[in-house]
């Protein structure tokens, strides 16, 4: 389990960040129209996987905001913002601010992302949602890079995540 601060306070989450050079772990996410979408469904494509507490929170729209910005850099590669948002807020969010080169998606229909991840949030007031992390998986769905953001209301680091799949 990883340990995080939230406004300073320690919490801790369901593991650790997957291993890079181990196989990305598969996953069912949810998008805005209600879908059901895994790892299969990007295959063949780099993948940054921006996982984030909330699209509500100033911090983690920072975060989709930047990765809008550069994905039409991005060649071969897909954006997904993971989140505990209710998906249709997510995707309402995302095309309210124009934000057209990254996917918003949802734990709602299965909570085993944030356990196969180690993402979810085990204690404090957040308890349950997803924490701030990165996690960058090549074209053949190994992973390539991860950044565990130490405090809740940091951005991350992009800079490493981007050249990670250039």
């Amino acid at each position: 389990m990883a340990s995080i601060t939230h406004k300073g306070s320690p919490i801790t989450t369901s593991g650790e960040l997957p291993k890079v050079g181990s196989k990305a772990p598969d996953f069912k996410l949810t998008n805005g129209d209600l879908a059901d979408v895994s790892l299969k469904d990007f295959a063949g494509k780099k993948k940054i996987l921006d996982i984030a507490v909330s699209l509500d929170t100033g911090i983690c729209q920072m975060g989709a905001r930047k990765f809008n910005e550069q994905a039409s850099k991005l060649p071969n590669t897909v954006v997904l913002v993971v989140t505990a948002d209710l998906p249709f807020a997510s995707k309402r969010f995302c095309t309210t601010e124009g934000l057209t080169g990254v996917m918003p998606l949802s734990v709602m229909h299965d909570r085993g992302f944030g356990k196969d991840y180690g993402v979810e949030i085990t204690s404090g007031k957040l308890q349950g949602v997803l924490c701030r992390a990165l996690v960058v998986i090549d074209e053949n769905d190994k992973v390539v890079y991860t950044q565990q953001v130490p405090e809740i209301g940091q951005e991350p680091d992009y800079e490493p995540a981007l050249k990670a799949v250039k």
